[in-house]
């Protein structure tokens, strides 16, 4: 018989549970022991907001496997409330602690799988640990908050920071009717999304009576004279609260890492290959504390993301037993929802294109109904498509809407991780019935405007050259679309009109063209072109313009009038 084979696991949740239940099914005689320090191994952390919002009733349905599971059904042993607090990699020993008695012992391993996690960032502020003021990362947190919200009469929170978890953290203390405030150091929303995407969110979180201060951080928290709490800002403001939420983000736990020796990199995670292995030949490292290649722009970077912490834990289970299984990066999808908004991306979005230093690309912008015009309750999706000018590669997509966002952006992250094209989503053959969607898809729509840019048919305008092009600004709404709604400096030719008014139009400047959403510009710059004007189209229309220049701000962005 082969020997035995010793596997230890640091770490469980989403990528230590998902190796061992792996490594299990592909070897039926390794002894495999999980440790983690927590009292639970595998609990859904993406539920803890609706745990306290209270639409998840009950605690224990967050629990995805337990100790006894794993041990019944697997046998693998879970040892919680243990901390591994040393890597001995000459003796192949960990030295861990029981956290309930204090005593201190060594444990062998023939291969050693680190899932430390992240921890949130609780920054080093005057007054960031008074009472009331909480991060969210595992179930006694979550536990924490609820027990502060029922005791402490809440009537008004503070989140500090606008991301996925701050928004999350947003609708669901308005579910107990509290005043939110959301504090976010970055002149937008949801900082993974493109700026002007992100204006869509904020809209929605100001809709339903969220204070939002974007550009303006958390400096200090002070104690209030009612036993409250008084939030302070860089800007200099003074906001009252009874309860705060820091959702500034994670940093990946890595010290047990670095104690070891082993590779940290650029952005702070483990370093490991494609197969999950560090620099130790028997050691592999999985989920939130591992650096990953963006594979849409070949970047280093960090996903605190569920569904690559799952991948990443088979992988490592499959090189752990002889099988030659590749982690082939991520795109980092990833979906929110707040306030009856749903916002996703996947792939590379125009700021990290930038980083990258990318140039060869493009954007589309457009905004179809979720499903046909014709029925009922159509709503519309802000829809921005970013892909390779040169032969039209699919390089990412962000979306913003009420219903069938999360859907388009699953078929367009396909489209990417197959290495698909603008041309394979116009031909792409979706559902379609009335209640759901469309005859052009919006997965279609966004393909044809792009390959209608790859092909040579149509040249788009930059919105961000709006504030200093010399460029003649052509609006071919109807008139009573443009009373009141008008894109400034842009003068109004209805498209209806344009063949028979081609003479009021510049020869010796280039033209750019808006409607609403992009499509009836989209014909105009056809019919201009093909009078000999040189002319580009604003992706997008009136929609687009109003998320890149919102109401309020167009003078301070410097744009003509």
């Amino acid at each position: 018989m082969k020997k035995q084979k010793r596997i230890l696991i640091v770490g469980g949740v989403a990528g230590g549970a998902s190796c061992a239940a792996r490594l299990r099914r592909l070897d039926e005689q390794a002894e495999i022991v999980i440790f983690e320090r927590g009292p639970y191994v595998s609990f859904a952390n993406c539920g803890l907001p609706y745990y306290i919002g209270e639409i998840i009733q009950h605690e224990d349905k967050l629990l995805v496997a337990t100790p006894e599971l794993f041990r019944e059904r697997f046998h693998i042993e879970v040892r919680t409330r243990n901390e591994v607090t040393l890597i001995d990699r000459a003796a192949s020993e960990v030295e861990d602690r029981n956290l309930e008695t204090g005593s201190v012992y060594r444990e062998r391993y023939d291969a050693l799988v680190l899932s430390p996690g992240a921890s949130p960032i609780r920054p080093d502020l005057p007054g960031v640990d008074l009472p009331g003021i909480f991060t969210l990362r595992t179930i006694p947190d979550s536990r924490e908050i609820r027990d502060w919200l029922k005791t402490h009469n809440a009537q008004r929170a503070v989140v500090a920071g606008g991301g996925f978890i701050g928004l999350e953290m947003a609708e669901n203390l308005d579910v107990w009717g509290l005043e939110v405030t959301i504090v976010e150091m970055a002149d937008q929303l949801m900082p993974p999304l493109d700026p002007e995407m992100a204006e869509f969110v904020r809209r929605r979180l100001v809709a339903h009576t969220a204070q939002v201060r974007l550009g303006d951080g958390v400096a200090g928290f002070e104690q209030a004279g009612n036993g409250g709490l008084v939030v302070r800002t860089q800007a200099g403001a003074r906001i009252p609260a009874d309860i705060v939420i820091l959702s500034l983000g994670v940093r990946p736990e890595v010290g047990l890492a670095r104690q070891a020796g082993l590779e940290i990199g650029s952005r702070g995670g483990i370093r490991v290959d494609d197969s999950m292995r560090t620099g130790d030949p028997r050691i592999w490292a999985v989920g939130d504390a591992v650096e990953v290649r963006n594979s849409v722009t070949g970047a280093w970077d960090l996903v605190p993301l569920a569904g690559p912490a799952n991948r990443q834990g088979r992988i490592a289970a499959d090189a752990i037993c002889g099988r030659a299984s590749r982690f082939r990066g991520v795109q980092a999808t990833a979906v929110c929802g707040f306030f009856g908004l749903t916002a996703a991306l996947t792939g590379a979005t125009e700021k990290s294109l930038r980083r990258a230093g990318a140039s060869d690309y493009e954007a589309v912008y457009l905004h179809p109904g979720h499903h046909a015009g014709y029925y009922p309750g159509a709503s519309p999706i802000h829809l921005k498509l970013l892909f390779r000018k040169s032969d039209g590669r699919i390089l990412g997509a962000q979306a913003v809407g009420e219903e069938g966002v999360e859907r388009r952006i699953d078929v367009i992250a396909m489209a990417i991780q197959k290495g698909g094209t603008v041309f394979d989503l116009e031909e792409a053959e979706l559902c379609y019935a009335p209640q759901y969607g469309s005859a052009k898809d919006a997965v279609n729509l966004a393909g044809m405007l792009a390959a209608n840019v790859v092909r040579g048919d149509v040249a788009l305008a930059p919105w961000s050259g709006l504030t200093d092009t010399s460029a003649f600004v052509l609006d071919v709404r109807d008139a009573s679309e443009v009373a009141g709604h008008g894109i400034d400096g842009a003068v109004n030719i209805p498209l209806d009109q344009l063949r028979d008014r081609l003479a009021e139009l510049p020869r010796d400047r280039e033209i750019w063209v808006a409607c609403r959403t992009g499509h009836r510009s989209y014909y105009a710059c056809r019919l201009l072109s093909q009078n000999g004007f040189r002319v580009r189209n604003l992706a997008g229309g009136h929609e687009s313009y109003k998320a890149w220049f919102p109401e309020g701000h167009r003078q301070l962005a410097g744009i003509k009038t």
